[in-house]
């Protein structure tokens, strides 16, 4: 199946994805914000498939705001309809989105030492969440 992806769809994967990392780096502030950021982003790298090309590359000019809430009312969202424009040209680049997202989520939240934060256990399951709300 040929997947189509206009350059604003790009952009919202990639706000999306980007913005996930930077929700989980923020809510790791406590430990390492940069550890968390930076294993994230490797995660994001490391993807294969059409999810893997379009992630390749941050977001460019993406104004996130200034509070994580700001970066929360965009990301989300963007999480959201990413799985539901997946899904609709291709359900197994959907569910690659899916996996892609959560192991950098994941990832994230292992660079901390030790047991992980309520804050980032919580960051995880609404982003979770908004993955889940656009299957």
């Amino acid at each position: 199946m040929t997947v189509t992806l206009h350059e604003q769809d790009k952009i919202t994967l990639r706000t999306a994805a980007w913005g996930a990392v930077s929700l989980m780096s923020a809510a790791g502030a406590a430990g390492s914000a940069h550890k968390a950021g930076t294993e994230g982003s490797i995660a994001l790298t490391s993807a294969t498939g059409l999810v893997g090309h379009v992630l390749a590359k941050a977001p460019k000019g993406v104004k996130y705001g200034t509070t994580v809430a700001q970066l929360a009312d965009q990301v989300l969202p963007a999480l959201t309809a990413s799985m539901s424009l997946l899904k609709e040209q291709d359900p197994a680049e959907a569910g690659n989105f899916r996996r892609t997202v959560l192991v950098a989520v994941e990832a994230a939240t292992r660079s901390q030492q030790g047991e992980v934060s309520p804050t980032m256990a919580e960051m995880a399951r609404k982003i979770t969440e908004a993955l889940d709300a656009g299957r």
